[in-house]
């Protein structure tokens, strides 16, 4: 079972490489979001707490730990694409206020 994580990790990677080059970033209105890359990292680190059950369930406790310890890794994974697609979906809102962007405060300073 081990065996299939890594081309199955490796895939998942690739893949995700290859969606992201054809994105046109410079768009007027927001896109939406890409809820792909989300569920494919979910699905993985489902399928990794699933072998560490498995695992556990079956008296290699080594082997269970070191899949729970994957798993927490997939999840950071999975947490960074949502953050990374909330944040492409989400941009911040443009500043309205005209002349420069930082104009000198007219603080008076005591003397």
């Amino acid at each position: 079972m081990l065996l299939i994580e890594i081309p199955v990790a490796l895939l998942l990677g690739l893949t995700s490489v290859i969606r992201g080059r054809g994105r046109v970033d410079e768009q007027t209105v927001a896109p939406p979001m890409d809820w792909v890359p989300i569920l494919w990292f979910g699905g993985f680190t489902l399928g990794v707490l699933v072998i560490a059950a498995i695992f556990l369930y079956s008296a290699h406790p080594f082997a269970g730990a070191v899949q729970l310890l994957l798993a927490a890794v997939a999840l950071l994974f999975t947490i960074a694409a949502w953050h990374d697609q909330y944040e492409r979906a989400h941009p911040p809102p443009l500043s309205t206020r005209a002349g420069m962007p930082h104009a000198p405060s007219h603080q008076m300073t005591d003397r």
